[in-house]
């Protein structure tokens, strides 16, 4: 058994590696947006510029808008004339700013005129005000510090947004697969997520906390990967020795995630999650508020969908049941204070039980954060 579960754990522990250190940023160039009615200084400027950046231009105020909504926040960088015709430079940009304000905007004009330039600081935000006739190095330098800029105010978003979008594919798959040992507790990691995120949105947390609740549910059981699957899918009473081991998971969980930097909070609550309020539960023998607040919801979320799930050995037991059985262990297995919650929300449990796809989309942070930024 050993054997199996250093095998098994390193084969989830290399997925963990992966999820942090596979993950890098593609290089690309940047998209620059050139436009000037004057063709002579629209082929200069793309000729000074091509080989660095991915160039598109437009010979007026309207055919740049159309390149904007074209290729939106894939412009990095504009460039405009500002005496053009059917419309000025700061009157581009100023729409511009209202549609796209990461965009970094360079105006450039053959004219010193300083209500101009005031107008253009005013209205657009512009990055840099540029003369004609400009020098081509130094031009190349002034894209370079904008699209510097550029990068510091998107590159932190985008880091972190492809990162969770990483993490959330990740430990939705292992969830599954832990969820695949047992056929019969097929879909358990994600209804006790949904459970535990039900008590959780009625609390005062934070949404990163939230997340992590959410992170929490979906790994609380990735301690059971070494569990041998005879065991896990025993059709009868435990052996003390069988239960011996089952009863290792939490530490096991805590073992794995703990070395991940973003996970150390959660691997405490997967840790805890077995504890009881009077203090005769496990691994620690935590007592009351000793155990994490995360764990104490997820204790509640675990024992219910437990309960109401259908075993080898056994049906589930009705919802009602489940909730007075939960509600006589106020006070010995799960904190008084989530219990008064859940009771208050047991309802939602019942129909979410019923149709767990819908609930997770409704509930789910990290789930909803991947679509948006897919849309």
């Amino acid at each position: 058994m050993g054997q199996l579960f250093h095998i098994e754990e390193s084969q989830y522990l290399q997925s963990f590696e992966h999820l942090i250190s596979s993950f890098s940023v593609q290089k690309y160039k940047h998209k620059i947006l050139i436009v000037d009615d004057e063709k002579d200084n629209l082929q200069l400027l793309t000729r000074t510029l091509r080989s660095e950046y991915d160039i598109i231009t437009a010979s007026n105020g309207q055919e740049a808008l159309h390149q904007v909504e074209k290729y939106g926040n894939d412009i990095s960088l504009i460039i405009s004339d500002q005496r053009m015709p059917i419309m000025s430079g700061t009157d581009l940009f100023a729409k511009v700013r209202m549609l796209y304000p990461k965009i970094i905007r360079i105006l450039l004009t053959g004219f010193s005129d300083v209500d101009i330039l005031i107008e253009s600081v005013n209205k657009c935000e512009l990055f840099q005000y540029i003369l004609k006739p400009f020098e081509p190095d130094e031009l190349k330098m002034i894209v370079q510090n904008g699209l510097r800029v550029y990068d510091l105010a998107n590159n932190k978003e985008n880091l972190l947004s492809d990162l969770k979008e990483l993490f959330f594919t990740t430990i939705k798959s292992i969830a599954s697969a832990l969820d695949a040992k047992d056929p019969y507790t097929h879909g358990h990691s994600q209804r006790v997520t949904i459970y535990a995120l039900i008590i959780a949105n009625q609390l005062d947390f934070a949404e990163s906390v939230l997340e992590d609740i959410e992170t929490a549910g979906l790994l609380h059981d990735i301690g059971k990967i070494g569990v041998p699957e005879d065991i896990l899918r025993k059709p009868g009473k435990l052996t003390d020795i069988e239960f011996d081991l089952i009863k290792q998971h939490p530490a096991r969980g805590k073992q794995i995630l703990a070395g991940i930097d973003k996970l150390a909070n959660i691997a405490c609550w997967v840790n805890s999650h077995h504890e009881k309020w009077d203090g005769w539960g496990y691994p620690q023998k935590l007592k009351g508020e000793e155990i994490p607040a995360a764990a104490r919801i997820l204790a509640i979320a675990d024992t219910y969908d437990a309960m109401t799930s259908d075993r080898s050995y056994r049906k589930g037991l009705p919802h009602e049941v489940a909730v007075e059985e939960i509600k006589n262990c106020s006070g010995t297995q799960f904190d008084p204070s989530m219990v008064e919650i859940f009771l208050q929300v047991a309802k939602v449990f019942e129909q979410a039980k019923e149709n767990p796809e819908k609930y997770y989309q409704t509930y789910s942070l990290l789930n909803k954060s991947i679509s948006l930024k897919k849309d």
